[in-house]
Formats: structure tokens, C-alpha cells, sequence
């Protein structure tokens, strides 16, 4: 293992409940189509920001169309996270070349996740005025993901100024 054992874990941790979250959503509220729990709660802040799943979960801007199919965000959160999970993995088993090389994707693909979390925000705060539980979690996840891939990239390095490689 190119990663300490401890370091894989917080670096797929994030990615596991952003994933555990997204799945939930596809599934229950997509595929079953039933309300989300802890999804409506009912009170309204001053500022008229609800918490209400089904408002973010069925607006307008909860899916995108790629090449004339309809996608859900959660799915492509869900593939996300996927993708996170896979490149921690190659990190911490492939050769010390490779390991070098997902870091650098691991990375970028996390900084790709972090560039489209405040748009969502946005969304949800001022143009819906509705706060989706499950999408903060995601957004959580995606936002501690890239502090935890940024610390051991950047501030977290061994004597031989490598991160991440043990």
C-alpha cells in the first residue's frame, strides 16, 4: 500500500457518505418515489429559505441533459464520489509511478467538484429558496473532500517532500 491505512480512510470517508447520500436520494425519491425523512421540515427563515427536498429534488435545475437524455445531479454526484473512491484505491495499491499520477487526477477531479458546489448553493438559497438535506450533505463532502486532498497534498508532507506516499 502506497497510503497509510488511516490516510486511505480519510480520503474515501467523505466520498463514502456523499455516496451512501446520493444513492438514498436516487433511490427512494427517484425510484420509489417517496419522500425523503428530515426533507420538510416546515419552518421558514426569515429570509424565506424552507428546508424541502422535493422543491430542489424537482425544480428545473435538478438534472441536466447530456446528449438529449435527461440525468439527474444525484446520479452524477453518485458517479462522483465513484470516481473519488476509485482513484484513493489506485493511490493506495498501484506502483509508486501510477500512485504519483492518480493523486494529480484525484485532485483535479476534486477540484472540478468543488467549482460547481457554490453554483448549486446559489441555486438552492436564492433562486429556489429551498435547502435540500441530502444535496448539503453532498455538498459537505464534496467541499471537506477537497480540504482533506488539499492538506495532504500541499501541507502534509514526508521527509522526502512527497505527500500522501508513505
Amino acid at each position: 500500500m502506497n497510503i497509510t491505512f488511516r490516510r486511505f480512510i480519510i480520503l474515501i470517508s467523505m466520498s463514502l457518505i456523499g455516496l451512501a447520500s446520493s444513492i438514498f436520494v436516487i433511490y427512494k425519491f427517484y425510484t420509489l418515489h417517496q419522500p425523503l425523512p428530515l426533507c420538510n421540515i416546515g419552518s421558514q427563515a426569515s429570509n424565506g429559505i424552507v428546508v424541502d427536498c422535493a422543491k430542489v429534488l424537482l425544480s428545473p435545475y435538478s438534472s441536466i441533459n447530456i446528449f438529449g437524455i435527461s440525468i439527474h445531479l444525484e446520479v452524477l454526484a453518485a458517479v462522483w464520489f465513484i470516481i473519488n473512491i476509485l482513484l484513493v484505491t489506485a493511490i493506495a495499491v498501484a506502483g509508486e509511478r501510477f500512485s504519483k499520477k492518480a493523486l494529480k487526477v484525484l485532485f483535479g477531479w476534486r477540484f472540478f467538484g468543488i467549482v460547481l458546489v457554490p453554483y448549486l448553493i446559489y441555486l438552492e438559497l436564492f433562486v429556489l429558496k429551498a435547502i435540500c438535506t441530502y444535496c448539503t450533505i453532498m455538498h459537505v463532502a464534496i467541499i471537506m473532500d477537497f480540504i482533506v486532498i488539499s492538506y495532504l497534498l500541499f501541507y502534509k508532507k514526508d521527509k522526502n517532500n512527497v505527500a500522501l506516499i508513505a
